[in-house]
């Protein structure tokens, strides 16, 4: 891929606003330490304005008809998720995007979307702790993976389980793709899980 990688993050009415915040705070970050930048974030919207848990409003850069390619696909989860595994303009959506992205990553619930698409038949995942059943439902052939903050289903898809490992998920996502220096400092301006010992 080349630099700058593009990521979109899907935004969506009931979407959790860390599975959208983190992620998208450590693409830019990383964008931002890395020179020349290597990431380019944008987001997605379902609708005009999504409105997330708590009223947290998002302004997306994209709609699904005029998204251009992207490297890295972000799907979020939260209690909207479950209206996306019935909204089928979104899951053709996600077959035909995931097909020309270089990265699938999805957070928390936002694997039962990528399930419903058909897209983590026959692999191994992870999910929030309180969906694990509901990703076995929407994906069947799928090894729901328990207890793992995030899961490499395949050289293309990764999943995380809940909320704050959406986070996680990105900054090994950063290593992966932009080395241990970059994950390095994004962690340190992040300050992520830094801890007062004094």
């Amino acid at each position: 891929m080349p630099l700058p990688w593009s990521v979109q993050i899907l935004a969506f009415d009931g979407m959790e606003v860390l599975d959208y915040a983190g992620p998208y705070e450590v693409f830019n970050v990383a964008g931002e330490v890395t020179d020349p930048s290597a990431f380019a974030v944008a987001s997605v919207g379902v609708t005009p304005q999504p409105i997330g848990r708590g009223g947290f409003a998002v302004v997306p850069d994209f709609t699904l008809d005029d998204a251009p390619r992207a490297d890295i696909l972000v799907i979020p989860g939260g209690r909207g998720s479950r209206a996306l595994q019935r909204d089928e303009r979104v899951l053709a959506w996600l077959r035909e995007r995931s097909a020309d992205a270089s990265l699938l990553l999805t957070v928390c619930t936002g694997a039962l979307v990528a399930g419903s698409a058909g897209l983590l038949a026959g692999l191994e995942a992870t999910t929030h702790h309180s969906a694990f059943d509901e990703l076995q439902a929407a994906s069947p052939t799928t090894t729901v993976v328990r207890g793992r903050r995030f899961v490499r289903s395949s050289d293309r898809i990764r999943t995380s389980a809940g909320v704050s490992a959406g986070t996680d998920l990105a900054l090994a996502v950063v290593a992966e793709l932009a080395g241990a220096e970059a994950h390095a400092a994004v962690v340190d301006e992040m300050e992520w899980m830094w801890q007062d010992r004094a």
